[in-house]
């Protein structure tokens, strides 16, 4: 069966030669490498997590091992996913792209059409994979496990803010729940990130221009919400990264190397197959073929702060 097509035109004339898609969530987390990239995985990874108690003693003349190892693990298994579409020619006889399928009745997709449908594809994987990897469902088809999800049934990963609602007005306090939960000697790791919803960040932006009382009416530097020109923000000396797939209200502070992503071969979140199975069974149908894995682990929960 045929994916629907709905082809909308007034076919009279030259096309523009332009197809415009509706605006995506950019992929941010993986293109920014906000976390760490585990590729090569065929099936699942393990990941060793080691724990131990004050290792340093009083020292004596005889070897004595007294202090405790712990050994725990953690699995990384990405999860198979796929895109399948297919297309019938004859839907675009009758549109502007016709010429472009060439005058024989053994005609192929117009090629324009085929270039931007490759492109859009991607990017709606790019879309999903971004929503999945903090926010997905494990449950539900299409998504993978994502870290909130993980998180929550986490009992080790100190929980936050109680859910409420972050504004203009209390963002600068939000934030400060969140920096205030991470372990002294975490504060300072050079891979520690404060990852925030979209809402969040708009927030924390606005009140930086003024709309927090402890800032001052005209904002950083006096310039008012003109301050940000789309650069960095940090907290308390903490970077802050816009991960685009979180829930709004939602904050997670952690380090980069303590957050994994997880796949086979990342070139198969670039390659969409279109196949014309004109060749292999006469039809007139197009298909268009994505298959790859995807999924998320962490490593140690107490090392982590949700605020959700």
């Amino acid at each position: 069966m045929a994916t629907t097509n709905s082809i909308t035109t007034t076919y009279a004339g030259e096309f523009a030669g332009q197809y415009i898609s509706a605006a995506l969530l950019s992929g941010s987390t993986l293109d920014n490498g906000l976390i760490t990239i585990k590729p090569n995985i065929k099936f699942k990874e393990v990941i060793k997590k080691v724990s131990s108690d004050d290792i340093v003693k009083d020292a004596t003349c005889d070897f004595d091992p007294t202090s405790t190892l712990t050994l725990t693990e953690r699995i990384l298994q990405p999860d198979f996913q796929q895109v399948n579409l297919q297309l019938c020619k004859a839907d675009f006889h009758n549109d502007w792209e016709a010429v472009q399928m060439g005058y024989s009745a053994f005609d192929s997709l117009p090629p324009s059409f085929a270039d931007f449908l490759i492109g859009h594809v991607a990017s709606k994987v790019a879309q999903r994979t971004e929503q999945s990897i903090w926010n997905g469902a494990a449950a539900t088809a299409g998504q993978f496990g994502g870290f909130k999800e993980l998180l929550l049934a986490d009992a080790d990963v100190t929980d936050v803010g109680a859910g409420a609602a972050v504004t203009a007005a209390n963002a600068v306090e939000k934030l400060g729940l969140v920096v205030d939960a991470i372990g002294s000697s975490l504060y300072t790791s050079e891979d520690m990130y404060i990852y925030v919803s979209q809402n969040v960040a708009r927030a924390y932006v606005r009140a930086l221009g003024g709309f927090a009382s402890n800032i001052g009416a005209a904002g950083t530097d006096d310039k008012g919400t003109q301050w940000y020109n789309g650069g960095g923000i940090s907290f308390d000396g903490i970077k802050i990264a816009v991960a685009n797939g979180l829930a709004d209200n939602t904050m997670v502070a952690a380090e980069k190397s303590n957050l994994y992503f997880g796949t086979g071969l990342l070139a198969d979140h670039n390659e969409v197959k279109v196949i014309d199975m004109a060749d292999i069974d006469g039809s007139q149908n197009v298909r268009v073929v994505m298959r790859f894995t995807a999924g998320v682990q962490y490593g140690i929960g107490s090392d982590i702060v949700l605020y959700s």
